[in-house]
């Protein structure tokens, strides 16, 4: 059997790759071919690469780029392709599965599900927000793990106080769920608000931080 020649095989995946045109549209690989991530990164036809989990909060797909962690988003229904279609279409359609470039954040993820984080350190793009749900997002994450703010204190503290309701819907865009934690911003009376993931997944983090649940628990 002839050895295996592997940058000819990068060079074959990278072929492979231009002609499919995209993530959900590339060729299947013979199977001498390498690693298709790698082989994609290596052609430097990788821009952003995601991967999913199982958590106490469901099904999560996350993915990143060259500069960190872009998008935390729940998979309900087919959300999945949705995601993957709006990450091609904001970042670059050089979108494809990549579960070990993933590695840093989903075991960041792990721990902090099983209560043994309080603070994310893995690097992040933010390019999917405003200028205004950046400002809010920063205020947000300045919230510390087990405590909780409201509309009107986070929109304080991105400097417009008269904007509670932008504010609400700045949250509600947050393309990074729980790491920057969005869930931990209530009504000024106390009530829950609202939530991108739903109230039921709220309530799980904001118990999970407050150590009302098993480690791991949904």
């Amino acid at each position: 059997m002839t050895e295996f020649d592997h940058d000819e095989g990068v060079r074959d995946m990278a072929e492979l790759l231009r002609r499919g045109g995209g993530w959900g549209r590339i060729a299947p690989a013979p199977a001498a071919l390498p690693d298709i991530a790698e082989a994609a990164a290596a052609a430097d036809l990788l821009d952003v690469a995601y991967a999913t989990l199982d958590s106490p909060v469901g099904r999560l797909l996350v993915a990143r780029t060259a500069v960190g962690l872009a998008r935390i988003a729940y998979l309900d229904g087919d959300a999945e392709e949705t995601v993957l279609a709006d990450l091609a279409d904001r970042i670059s359609p050089r979108v494809l599965a990549a579960p070990r470039r993933l590695d840093e954040p989903r075991r960041e993820l792990d721990q902090y599900f099983h209560g043994r984080r309080q603070r994310f350190d893995v690097a992040l793009d933010l390019r999917l927000m405003t200028d205004f749900t950046r400002r809010v997002l920063t205020a947000t994450a300045a919230i510390p793990y087990g405590s909780v703010s409201t509309y009107r204190d986070v929109a304080t503290e991105a400097g417009s106080p008269r904007a509670s309701r932008a504010a609400g819907n700045a949250l509600g865009s947050n393309p990074l769920p729980i790491v920057l934690p969005c869930h931990r911003v209530l009504h000024s009376g106390g009530g829950l608000g609202g939530y991108t993931g739903g109230l039921d997944r709220k309530r799980t983090l904001l118990a999970i931080e407050r150590g009302q649940l098993p480690l791991g628990a949904g």
